[in-house]
């Protein structure tokens, strides 16, 4: 029996002392305790501290049921209201058409964290709506002008190649007319630089052949500078002629250009001035005058009056 009531040494816990009370405690630990409690009394709250304090006890009131505390303390208010019918429930006109339309609570007081005015923030979401109306119409507007600017420029580089195209076909005309190579040996052989005055080629098509010239022009020159500066110094002998030196390819350059290449062209310049929309105009218009040729339909008429043709724009093709 006295084995029984031995203690269990296995479950007993050592180093814990119950916390002391007023009769157990000490005059030290009173006055330590006094000390940390009168720190903790004296000590200033920050203003978030006092901020977040306010806060949680505002929504803390705000979240019980107004008609409970006023029943609860049994205020004027409640009892005048008991007395005229009411017995909780929502408040309203019975003749609402829907039971969310009633008020089922009173209205919450709304807390103000500024020092603005009433109507401050009403003025203040008014304008905010305002700037956000006008930057949304604004932002409609510039994808408009955005996606109408893309589609003026997309045209606009359809068109340049067309002129192109068309330009070309008025060159493959003139060489058939002449009587040069056509068809489909042309398009694979390399064009020739042209040996006639510029100022006597046709102005709707004398660009593409001016800016070839000037494209050849200016390659040949710096091949020529290429070779000058690389080119080793070689035995001159003064019994060779022209086309002996020509021949080796001892000449300075092989290329002769158009005469009238460095001169102005007024004409070309006043003609390239027009809208791309005008130019090609004036080159199916040019077509139709000297070859019979629809560029829209692409093949040619034995006479003027091009009987078969729908028209002479492009819409009338569609």
């Amino acid at each position: 029996m006295a084995e029984d009531e031995e203690d269990d040494y296995m479950n007993m816990t050592f180093g814990e002392e119950p916390p002391p009370t007023a009769a157990t405690e000490t005059s030290l630990q009173r006055r330590q305790r006094l000390r940390r409690e009168g720190e903790i009394k004296g000590r200033v709250k920050s203003k978030a501290e006092q901020a977040a304090e306010e806060r949680a006890q505002r929504e803390e009131a705000l979240s019980r049921s107004l008609l409970e505390e006023a029943r609860a303390k049994k205020s004027k208010g409640f009892a005048m209201m008991a007395k005229m019918g009411f017995k909780g429930g929502a408040l309203g006109s019975k003749d609402s058409t829907t039971e969310d339309a009633r008020v089922v609570e009173p209205l919450r007081p709304e807390m103000k964290d500024d020092r603005g005015g009433i109507g401050l923030d009403s003025d203040r979401k008014r304008k905010i709506r305002e700037v956000a109306d006008t930057q949304q119409k604004k932002l409609k507007v510039d994808e408009t002008e955005f996606r109408d600017r893309v589609r003026k420029e997309r045209e606009q580089a359809r068109l340049e190649r067309l002129l192109y195209a068309g330009m070309k076909v008025c060159e493959g005309m003139d060489e058939e007319r002449q009587g040069g190579v056509v068809g489909e040996e042309a398009d694979t052989k390399k064009r020739t630089l042209s040996t006639r005055p510029l100022k006597s080629i046709p102005v709707v098509w004398r660009g593409l052949i001016r800016s070839r010239e000037e494209a050849e022009r200016d390659r040949r020159m710096r091949h020529d500078l290429e070779q000058s500066s690389t080119r080793l110094p070689t035995y001159v002998d003064d019994l060779e002629d022209e086309d002996d030196r020509k021949a080796m390819g001892k000449v300075a350059t092989a290329y002769a250009p158009v005469e009238d290449l460095e001169e102005e062209d007024p004409e070309l310049d006043e003609f390239n001035t027009l809208d791309v929309e005008e130019r090609l105009r004036k080159l199916v218009e040019y077509l139709r005058k000297e070859y019979n040729y629809c560029f829209w339909c692409k093949c040619g008429y034995p006479d003027e009056t091009m009987e078969g043709c729908p028209g002479l724009t492009e819409e009338d093709h569609d």
